[in-house]
């Protein structure tokens, strides 16, 4: 009887967990909000990209009359590190309950994206094992994520950049993972941006405090730039490695197709396959 009460305690211990999601989101990157004023008929909007890619804005009201004339202006695009004053005039007077909103997303709609030849994601002399290949279930079957590719780097094993570039996006603030869909915006991560194809990479599920470069930094190929984790969606350490071009979607990125130094290619890796560099 003492054995049977001894086993019941013991599953439920286990069958419980202590962890719990972060009650705040951060932010990758840190973009002022739009300066919006109204004076003697004129509407002046003033916006700010202090990153090293362009960005892309929307802005939308509550006020129907102003809604119609920020329809007109759409997607307002800007170029890295640069700013500007949009001028309406003959603009309708709006109350105090008027409000504004505002979305960015990284990247230009209108610039050639150019194939790039990638390096491995880590250092060399290791390799490391392919545990999720593209187009899979479980995580690889959106247009986000598409293309990604998870390399089996254990907890602190060193990330390198896959390209030249700069830091757009920086996320390592985070402590823990798991496999549920509410653990997605909870995963540490890197964005580089390399300017002359217009790509974009990211790497995936670093640990906390796993950053070894900030926004703003100019990166060189194969240069060391986080430490692999457990971080967000996922219940096994790794790292998955994406690339990604702007697009007109909800995010405003999607997943590509790439290559590896190497011959390795995106599309052509499954899981299980040995990776060396």
């Amino acid at each position: 009887m003492k054995f049977r009460i001894l086993h019941v305690i013991i599953l439920i211990f286990v069958g419980c967990s202590t962890t719990k999601l972060p009650t705040k989101k951060t932010s990758q990157t840190e973009i002022p909000p739009p300066e919006i004023n109204l004076k003697n008929d004129s509407l002046e909007i003033k916006l700010i990209n202090p990153v090293n890619c362009p960005i892309r804005f929307e802005i939308k009201t509550n006020n129907s009359n102003l809604e119609t004339i920020l329809k007109q202006l759409g997607t307002i695009e800007l170029k890295a590190k640069s700013d500007t004053i949009i001028k309406k005039i003959n603009v309708p007077e709006f109350d105090q309950n008027t409000s504004f909103s505002y979305n960015w997303k990284f990247g230009s709609l209108s610039k050639q994206i150019k194939p790039i030849e990638l390096e491995l994601p880590f250092r060399n002399g290791k390799k490391y094992k392919v545990i999720q290949g593209n187009n899979t279930n479980y995580t690889h079957n959106t247009e986000w994520s598409r293309f990604a590719v998870d390399f089996d780097l254990k907890i602190n094993d060193t990330i390198c950049s896959a390209t030249n570039g700069f830091v757009v996006g920086v996320v390592d603030n985070y402590k823990f993972g798991g496999k549920g869909n509410e653990w997605k915006p909870y995963g540490n991560f890197i964005t580089i941006y390399e300017s002359n194809s217009g790509i974009f990479t990211q790497y995936v599920h670093l640990t906390e405090n796993g950053s070894l470069v900030k926004v703003g930094d100019r990166i060189k190929k194969g240069q060391p730039i986080g430490l692999s984790g457990m971080t967000g969606q996922t219940d096994v350490e790794h790292l998955h490695f994406n690339c990604l071009i702007p697009t007109n979607n909800e995010d405003g990125l999607m997943s590509i197709a790439f290559e590896f130094v190497g011959g390795y290619k995106s599309t052509e890796l499954k899981k299980g396959n040995i990776i060396e560099k």
